[in-house]
């Protein structure tokens, strides 16, 4: 049930609890450019945006959508609801799903939305780092997404995990993080941090280049339907 002081469309305030239903009928009524999330049941209104933050969303948002371009049937989006389950309809930074027609694990609601959990999801981590790393991830894995990534900006770190295994997975001796969900999206993670294009379009290219990319987007159009 909506807690009472949540009487309004306009009253959605961080630490309120409510179903999916609830939550998605309140949140479609609040003014443009309001943002909240249910994660775990609960509500998170999000803090204003600051310029670090857009800035590395748009360096690894900008590599998520040229391993898109490269791989059909894959689909990049960026600030989507997501309509996870029950008690989750969180909107991630960014994902990477395979699309249903070729076998992917999400659909595409009638009215636009992605209804259940893409294979890969990264959020961008200041503010958020606590929600990011905990209640977040641990939604995240209870729904099937399937890895994570979090890049945290104070930290200077990007943190990778396989949420089927419930596992922190580290990048290879020369640092490259080969996604395994998705083969071939190898993203260099000192280049991410700098905002070095050049270098994480050239590793990039590289896992485009490798055989096991190769072989996943044969089986991606083996699936298609």
């Amino acid at each position: 049930m909506c807690s009472a002081r949540m009487s309004t469309a306009f009253e959605l305030q961080t630490g309120d609890r409510v179903t999916r239903e609830e939550f998605h009928r309140l949140y479609e009524q609040t003014p443009e450019g309001f943002r909240a999330e249910l994660i775990g049941g609960v509500v998170y209104v999000a803090s204003p945006l600051k310029l670090a933050h857009g800035k590395n969303h748009l360096s690894l948002g900008s590599l998520l959508a040229a391993y898109q371009g490269s791989s059909p049937g894959v689909q990049c989006g960026a600030n989507t609801t997501i309509l996870l389950g029950n008690e989750g309809e969180p909107q991630p930074d960014l994902f990477l799903r395979i699309l249903p027609e070729y076998g992917g694990q999400s659909r595409t609601t009638e009215d636009d939305y992605v209804l259940g959990a893409p294979e890969l999801i990264a959020e961008i981590a200041l503010s958020s780092r606590s929600i990011d790393l905990h209640a977040k991830r641990d939604d995240y894995a209870r729904y099937g997404v399937c890895e994570y990534l979090v890049l945290c900006l104070r930290e200077r770190e990007l943190r990778w995990f396989d949420l089927r295994n419930d596992r922190e997975l580290e990048p290879g001796d020369d640092r490259i993080y080969r996604i395994g969900v998705f083969p071939g999206l190898w993203i260099d993670g000192a280049a991410l941090l700098a905002r070095d294009h050049s270098r994480l379009m050239a590793v990039l290219q590289e896992g485009l280049s490798s055989t096991e990319h190769e072989e996943f987007v044969r089986g991606l159009a083996a699936n298609r339907q």
